[in-house]
């Protein structure tokens, strides 16, 4: 299943980039967030796949509109899908968005696919075989990182498009100090941790559920020893995540910050 789930990522993202190549119309959709037709074809493109792939699964995508909770939470097996993760980053041509496919169950994600369409590389993690990134024609690499370089200090992934300058500041309040900002689009971020290139991502505004599924897989199975802790939890009532710091081995409480 894992290998048809990268195959349809990989065909998800080539579509997107045809829209790449060319001026991009943007919709703004009721939530003031962008949409543009790569958005909804490969939307299109995953969700008919999964529809083969895993008959009688459920699916929610960010562009197919949120069961309601009283269907959902019935559920304890679906897959939730951002066709096109960093949108912003899409519209700029920067490169850093995402094709993010993932599985949940029991609230947690158990397989995660997240492919960066413009730079041709794919992470991809199931619970049972750990976390990968493969970068075009290269073999596969297993990610298996820890968290902090030292005690107490930290390389933070920070958002390109919704930058805080308050964000350093902030974790110095609970002893953490920033010793380099490392900045990315889309779910690259935890892609960044999960790899080792940057110890914590603090998010201190708004995601949901499908911006971060995914990626969340490739970090939590990416250790030496075990399952990392991730303080997401999934299929909630709201599909809004609360604010998050990834890369620690507990929960801390970061609303307050």
């Amino acid at each position: 299943m894992l290998n048809q789930v990268i195959k349809t990522a990989e065909e998800a993202g080539k579509k997107i980039l045809e829209f790449y190549q060319t001026d991009v119309e943007v919709i703004t959709k009721d939530d003031d967030s962008p949409l543009t037709k790569a958005d909804l074809a490969a939307h299109h493109i995953i969700v008919d796949a999964l529809k083969e792939i895993d008959p009688g699964t459920p699916i929610i995508s960010e562009e197919s509109g949120i069961p309601d909770f009283r269907q959902r939470k019935e559920w304890n097996r679906f897959w939730l899908v951002d066709p096109l993760d960093g949108t912003k980053e899409f519209i700029k041509k920067n490169g850093e968005f995402t094709v993010n496919i993932a599985l949940l169950e029991d609230g947690k994600p158990i397989l995660g696919v997240v492919y960066v369409p413009a730079k041709d590389v794919m992470y991809y993690a199931e619970q049972s075989i750990g976390a990968f990134k493969k970068e075009a024609d290269k073999e596969a690499e297993k990610l298996e990182s820890d968290s902090f370089a030292k005690p107490g200090e930290a390389r933070i992934v920070v958002s390109r498009s919704h930058g805080d300058d308050q964000t350093a500041k902030k974790l110095s309040g609970i002893g953490i100090k920033v010793i380099e900002e490392v900045p990315s689009g889309s779910s690259i971020k935890f892609c960044l941790v999960a790899e080792g290139k940057a110890d914590l991502y603090p998010r201190l505004g708004p995601t949901m559920e499908w911006d971060t599924a995914a990626a969340d897989a490739i970090y939590r199975y990416s250790s030496k020893n075990g399952e990392k802790y991730s303080p997401l939890v999934y299929n909630k009532e709201s599909l809004k995540n609360p604010y998050f710091l990834l890369g620690l081995n507990e929960h801390v409480d970061v609303e307050s910050l």
